[in-house]
């Protein structure tokens, strides 16, 4: 009988490991994987909404792609609420915090434009209100499928549940802007099984989320990277020899790490339109170090795969820590082995002194790499803070080998296009 992965054409493989041993080697603050101090006096993009997770439009090579000019990003987003009494303090001022906490529960799917890769124009939704499914729309992917500018919108939409589902619409531009229409059908695509990728009903706090649809450079198929956690009933899970790795004597101990569970999950397309998956065994898991791998995407570079995901301080076992920021791992196939990059995984960490600055890391193929700002301090104590919900400036990196290191900055939310799409 033939397994899932030989059904499909694809070689079984076995997880790549993140393990304890590796995460020990973690160092905050090293200047060739920390990203530049953020200001406190940066710039809003807008004092309408908060933005989070940015989704450049992308074609499925990976390249971010305008169209007729016109550079389009998607975002996660959420109104601002300045005047709403839930949202004032016991004075009657703004708590602005209170409304950046609650805004995961609102989240929308709204785009925005620009003839620079930068100084972004709001679009709006993307959906009308009542398309999607579910109360939120969290984060995905928008692909760029042809030059009739057809575009497959891939995201998260939860509660009730998380599963993911695409939406095609179509990208149109004129001299003055750009438009998204049509995003009217939302097709459920797949949800955690509870054999490979856990479920809610096994954990509460479970991830299933993060859509990263590709074309894989050297076998044509179509594939998929998702967030999820390796499955199982919560605390479960053993931290064996293999994830703990090879640590020095005092390291043993592994304490409630058993909670963490993240993994790097996959799936192929049984079809070319993207509308049929299976789900593969994860490609990396991270058992007894951390229990969030989020937004895991590629970037395809010297006949390599480098495998990026953003993670948090809060989300590390017992024993082990790194600041929130992107991870990275690299392979010479789709399947591994997967290596933890600069012998840790750490690619681009906030800086101990701002450990909230930036997050939601999106590593594109040209080296630069964008984010949106949390907070910033505004006090050397560090007890007054800037909430941001804002682009971050854009951070340069360099990917050599088993390597990166940190080679520049630039504008805030600069995300200039690797290729022009003319629209028929």
């Amino acid at each position: 009988m033939k397994t899932t992965t030989e059904k499909f054409g694809v070689t079984p493989h076995q997880p790549s490991l993140w393990t304890r041993a590796d995460a020990l080697k973690v160092r905050a603050d090293d200047p060739t994987t920390t990203q530049p101090l953020v200001s406190a006096d940066f710039p809003v993009l807008n004092n309408d909404v908060f933005i989070w997770d940015t989704m450049p439009l992308r074609d499925l090579d990976g390249n971010v792609t305008s169209v007729d000019g016109w550079s389009v990003i998607f975002t996660l987003t959420a109104d601002r609420h300045p005047n709403d009494p839930a949202y004032l303090d016991e004075n009657g001022n703004y708590d602005i915090l209170r409304d950046w906490n609650d805004r995961h529960g609102r989240a929308k799917m709204y785009y925005w434009f620009s003839r620079t890769g930068k100084h972004w124009e709001f679009g709006g939704r993307v959906m009308a209100e009542g398309v999607s499914p579910t109360a939120r729309e969290w984060a995905g992917t928008p692909i760029l499928l042809n030059d009739r500018g057809e575009v497959d919108l891939y995201y998260t939409a939860v509660t009730p549940g998380a599963t993911i589902v695409k939406v095609r619409g179509r990208v149109v531009t004129t001299e003055h802007g750009v438009s998204m229409v049509g995003f009217e059908k939302v097709k459920p695509l797949f949800e955690a099984d509870g054999n490979m990728y856990q479920t809610e009903a096994q954990n509460a706090f479970w991830g299933f989320r993060d859509p990263w649809p590709f074309r894989d450079p050297n076998d044509g198929k179509l594939y998929m990277l998702f967030e999820g956690n390796v499955a199982g009933e919560r605390g479960s899970h053993k931290v064996g020899e293999a994830e703990i790795g090879d640590v020095p004597p005092g390291y043993e101990d592994v304490g409630n790490s058993r909670f963490q569970t993240a993994c790097v999950g996959i799936a192929v397309a049984r079809d070319a339109d993207g509308d049929d998956w299976e789900m593969l065994p994860p490609l990396l898991t991270a058992v007894g170090v951390n229990d969030q791998t989020e937004r895991p995407h590629f970037v395809f570079q010297d006949g390599k795969y480098y495998l990026f995901t953003i993670s948090h301080t809060f989300t590390y076992g017992d024993g082990v820590t790194g600041p929130d920021g992107v991870y990275g791992f690299v392979a010479d196939s789709l399947f591994g082995p997967y290596v933890p990059l600069n012998g840790s995984g750490l690619v681009l960490g906030n800086p101990s002194s701002q450990p909230f600055q930036t997050y939601s890391h999106y590593v594109m193929p040209n080296g630069l790499v964008t984010s949106f700002i949390d907070s910033v301090p505004t006090d050397e104590t560090g007890t007054q803070i800037r909430v941001g919900g804002t682009e971050a400036p854009t951070v340069g990196l360099k990917i050599k080998g088993q390597q990166t290191f940190v080679v520049g900055e630039y504008d805030y939310g600069y995300i200039p296009p690797m290729l022009d799409v003319t629209l028929k």
